[in-house]
């Protein structure tokens, strides 16, 4: 996969930090298609990794691959000095993905907007941001705004890292010419890796030992690559900078008033929302709320036991049930 950089000069970000430049990485897959797609990274997503649908519902769409402010591929606090860690939005992504659509790509237009997770919460925000822009929009295991419960679980993965005794804040180890001094966080980022493992799927899940099904014999050995290997190569600062967007994601920032009736009651695209029946913290009942604040909203929940991960990719038959949802809703527009 060729990940390019779009470089945006002079950014603003929504708390009124101005960088000389960010950067927002990008792929795009299928480029002969005349329908285009835009489809957002997650939490700890990488483009390489990401879910894009590309040969079964998006097949006959360019579709472009961004990934979040804070990731590591664009500009985060690991790759860019100065970088507001501490208050990075959502509406900091859109506007770089806008950006990088309109003025890199020449892109005036998106057939559908698809995100995941973190990728769905900001799906959100360009619905309401640039509502001109996007026909159609599917959001999976998300919400239009962080949950107290959400955000009160991902205080434990936080603290986890913070306090390791290999945690050194990125600021501490930037050098005057910009450049980091390298020192791995191994005991932080592991300690944040098991605080969070057993979110990621279902009580059921693990009732069913359905880590086999991914290749691992036991509990342990899902447990072993779940909190370490699928680490590698994160930073201890980006992981805390997204999380903390995470935490902080509401699209009533966006909104005409802070009622996110009256925020959701402007979205004028066809919206197609699939939480997951088992996932722990974007939760479908929130979903099914949602969807009755959307003027063109349909609700379809993943019937699987794959918790969050169920709209990750991770389980080819939930890929395939969304994959048909997707291909359903898109076909009757």
């Amino acid at each position: 996969m060729d990940i390019k950089h779009h470089v945006i000069k002079d950014f603003a970000f929504a708390d009124g930090t101005v960088l000389p430049s960010v950067s927002v990485a990008y792929a795009v897959l299928n480029a002969s298609a005349k329908k285009t797609a835009l489809v957002v990274t997650c939490f700890r997503g990488r483009i390489t990794n990401t879910c894009t649908f590309t040969e079964g519902a998006l097949r006959d769409h360019r579709v472009v691959v961004a990934a979040l402010l804070g990731n590591g591929e664009s500009s985060s606090p690991s790759n860019t000095p100065n970088f507001p860690q501490a208050t990075l939005d959502y509406r900091d992504c859109v506007n770089a993905q806008y950006d990088l659509l309109a003025n890199g790509l020449h892109i005036d237009s998106l057939d559908v907007v698809v995100g995941f997770s973190m990728g769905g919460q900001t799906t959100y925000h360009w619905l309401v941001m640039y509502p001109g822009m996007v026909k159609n929009a599917v959001i999976i295991c998300s919400s239009a705004s962080t949950s107290g419960h959400n955000v009160q679980f991902l205080e434990g993965p936080r603290f986890a890292l913070e306090n390791s005794i290999d945690y050194v804040p990125i600021a501490n180890r930037r050098q005057p010419d910009g450049s980091v001094t390298d020192k791995p966080c191994v005991r932080g980022i592991q300690a944040f890796g098991k605080a969070y493992s057993a979110w990621l799927t279902s009580a059921e899940w693990f009732d069913q030992e359905s880590y086999q099904t991914l290749g691992f014999d036991t509990r342990a050995d899902w447990d072993f690559t779940t909190t370490g290997p699928n680490y590698n190569g994160w930073e201890a600062d980006d992981l805390l900078t997204m999380l903390g967007m995470w935490q902080r994601g509401d699209v009533k920032k966006t909104g005409p008033t802070d009622s996110l009736q009256d925020t959701l009651g402007t979205i004028k695209a066809p919206v197609l929302l699939m939480p997951a029946e088992t996932d722990q913290y974007f939760r479908p009942f929130v979903s099914k709320k949602e969807a009755g604040m959307i003027p063109k909203a349909t609700l379809k929940v993943i019937p699987s036991i794959w918790g969050h991960l169920a709209g990750s990719g991770s389980n080819p038959v939930d890929t395939q049930w969304m994959d048909d949802q997707i291909v359903s809703f898109l076909g009757s527009k």
